[in-house]
């Protein structure tokens, strides 16, 4: 039998949110992917940032991540130590993204694959499949997924939470729905290993599945089948990679993450999300705590000639580094975050070109950001992606766990050029209800409220 490793390319950094002490990569030279794959972690997550990214951009990055991948498995082969990858094609949890482009790329560099599954589930954030359907809990009610903002994506949009036909939607008609293999929740919750050994031909299959049991059950049998040398290629979201994993609790416990924070100092909150959910945990954390805001005041940066661009980035940003360095030296957290008024463009590509334009402006103010803060907390997926990448120049990181459900805490290395040991918090977009962002500052500042409150005795 070969040994297995579970790779996730992620469309953007969240996908670890339901695991931890896995590696991090922003970077997937063959040097940096031995790594990993010698890594004592069951899994690790590869970072390609695709859902920022038009189809062929996403695309091109797809395949130089897999051909090196393919490169780095041939060489430890040739060292005797043959790994057949599980791997997991890992994006969002409501649907949007690059399907079937990033899929296919996989399937072409890496197969062949006898069948691929999507499996867009997160329990922890309320989705879930039954009868091929796609649900999101909202405010308790199960709502199919097409019936939600997120299929009104403008960039990923869709018309059907019904899996099958999703995929024949987003296929073109190459794959029909009536083609695609349905395992439903008897199936799931059974003994399936013969159906999954009789899978051929890089099949679509789709997976019911409404709790974290039903499928730790699947991906026991999934993985059963693949060290007899079945190959299974994965469309999900973070839950089926709880279950592939299998790890032990976090080192960590989620409320003490304050442990992490660099000498109790406040911290910066970063909002490049826009989604309803992030602007309505914004508006609470203003009301409900003492965060200073300053806003990236978006429409100002809607320049299309670059050498007024610079100009007036520049200005918008020193301005905004002076409020971010007084609000910190009177000891106060900032959070800085684009205004809520999503901008419209006549094309897609206009929308994606500004939208890489206002996060190389946020990359810029976090590069100048006081080296003394304690924390940050990062709003947003594709935000995410680039401080981590960007912002603070990590080829790797560690997960050391979840602060919140859904929210992975990475930490810069201790040698880092400008800020060494920083927790960082992962905050999904559309993760958490409206008390969420709140809670995760409250969480880190336990400690500066223990002494401020000794100070005060």
């Amino acid at each position: 039998m070969s040994e297995t490793k579970i790779i996730a390319i992620d469309d953007d950094p969240t996908g670890s949110q339901t695991v931890h002490s896995c590696l991090l990569l922003t970077s997937w030279d063959v040097e940096t992917l031995l790594v990993a794959l010698q890594d004592d972690s069951p899994l690790f997550f590869i970072l390609s940032n695709t859902r920022s990214m038009d189809a062929a951009r996403a695309a091109e990055v797809t395949r130089a991540i897999c051909v090196n991948l393919k490169r780095a498995l041939h060489e430890l082969k040739q060292q005797g130590r043959a790994i057949n990858p599980i791997v997991v094609s890992r994006s969002d949890s409501t649907l949007r993204g690059h399907y079937p482009v990033e899929t296919d790329i996989i399937a072409e560099e890496l197969g062949p694959f006898d069948a691929h599954f999507l499996i867009p589930a997160f329990f922890e954030a309320g989705r879930f499949t039954r009868d091929s359907i796609h649900y999101l809990l909202v405010d308790g009610e199960a709502v199919p997924v097409h019936e939600t903002e997120f299929a009104r994506d403008s960039v990923f949009g869709f018309s059907t939470a019904r899996l099958p036909d999703y995929v024949e939607e987003k296929t073109g008609g190459r794959i029909k729905a009536t083609q695609v293999q349905r395992f439903l929740l008897d199936d799931v919750r059974s003994d399936c290993r013969k159906r999954l050994r009789g899978l051929a031909g890089n099949v679509c299959c789709v997976v019911d599945c409404e709790t974290q049991a039903d499928l730790n059950q699947f991906a026991e049998q999934l993985q059963e089948v693949a060290r007899e040398g079945k190959r299974y290629l994965f469309r999900s979201a973070a839950s089926l990679l709880t279950a592939l994993a299998e790890l032990p609790a976090q080192p960590v416990n989620a409320d003490d993450m304050a442990y992490y924070v660099r000498d109790g100092n406040p911290g910066i909150i970063l909002i490049g999300s826009h989604v309803a959910k992030t602007s309505a945990q914004l508006a609470y954390l203003r009301q409900h705590t003492d965060v200073v805001p300053v806003c990236v005041d978006v429409e100002r940066l809607n320049v299309n000639n670059a050498e007024v661009w610079l100009e007036q980035a520049a200005l918008v940003a020193n301005a905004l580094i002076a409020e971010v360095e007084a609000a910190h030296a009177r000891g106060k957290t900032v959070v800085i975050h684009t205004s809520r008024e999503e901008l419209k463009f006549p094309t897609q590509a206009e929308r994606l070109a500004f939208g890489e334009r206002i996060s190389a402006f946020l990359m810029d103010l976090v590069r100048r950001l006081p080296t003394t803060i304690g924390f940050l907390i990062s709003k947003g997926g594709i935000t995410s992606n680039d401080v981590l990448s960007t912002g603070l120049g990590l080829r790797q990181s560690r997960v050391l766990g979840q602060i919140l459900t859904g929210c992975s805490v990475i930490r810069c290395p201790a040698d880092h050029n400008r800020y060494p040991n920083l927790p960082v918090v992962i905050f999904p977009g559309n993760v958490g209800d409206e008390t969420a962002l709140a809670r995760a500052y409250s969480i880190l500042t336990t400690q500066q409220k223990k002494q401020a409150i000794s100070g005060a005795g």
